[in-house]
């Protein structure tokens, strides 16, 4: 069994995002530049290696024009998270900024059955 573009997009995504907790995970638990070496960054640089093939497969048949803004997803996910995880801010800004985000992902992806 092959995985679609959007499967793949989507995992991309979340290797994106695994990668950005890992690095900050990472730069906060070893001081100046052995950060750098912490196991949590190099896996958050390995984490996003990994998206980074697994975007360049799917934009193979994914229009570029749909694929990169639904990577934004990742901005959404990564700030949801870091509020969870490290209880950073999420007040009605955040909240408003990400839902224009999703709306823009919603407005480039939607593909009405006609026009």
């Amino acid at each position: 069994m092959t995985l679609g573009a959007p499967w793949l997009l989507g995992l991309s995504i979340l290797l994106a995002v695994t990668g950005q907790i890992a690095l900050k995970v990472g730069s906060g638990a070893a001081p100046g530049w052995a950060q750098f070496l912490h196991p949590a960054s190099l896996g958050g640089l390995v984490a996003y290696f990994g998206a980074a093939l697994l975007y360049m497969v799917a934009i193979r048949t994914l229009p570029l024009s749909v694929a990169f803004p639904s990577a934004s997803l990742s901005y959404v996910l990564v700030a949801y998270l870091a509020h969870l995880i490290w209880k950073e801010p999420f007040g009605w800004s955040q909240l408003l900024g990400l839902l224009f985000i999703m709306g823009g992902i919603t407005l480039v992806t939607y593909r009405p059955s006609s026009l």
